[in-house]
């Protein structure tokens, strides 16, 4: 259940994240950045305190995977920018 709870709760973190920074990258792109946010989001958490909080469903697992994907969106404009 965790991995798909993952990706479910980084589909939406991406969706939400996107509005929130404006991107104008499309669907599939916020849907990836969103997923891959999750799992930085997740990770990120289990380093910081122990404990992976993506642990389901749940608005805490769309806090952290927002934040992860909102760095994830970040990382992704430095790295367009550049080229």
């Amino acid at each position: 259940m965790g991995l798909i709870a993952t990706i479910v709760v980084g589909l939406i973190a991406g969706l939400l994240a996107s509005w929130i920074m404006k991107a104008k990258t499309g669907v599939l792109i916020d849907l990836i950045l969103g997923v891959v946010g999750g799992f930085l989001g997740g990770w990120i958490t289990s380093l910081i305190m122990g404990v992976n909080l993506m642990s389901g469903i749940n608005v805490t697992s769309i806090i952290v995977a927002l934040a992860g994907a909102i760095a994830v969106i970040a990382i992704y404009r430095l790295i367009k920018r550049g080229r």
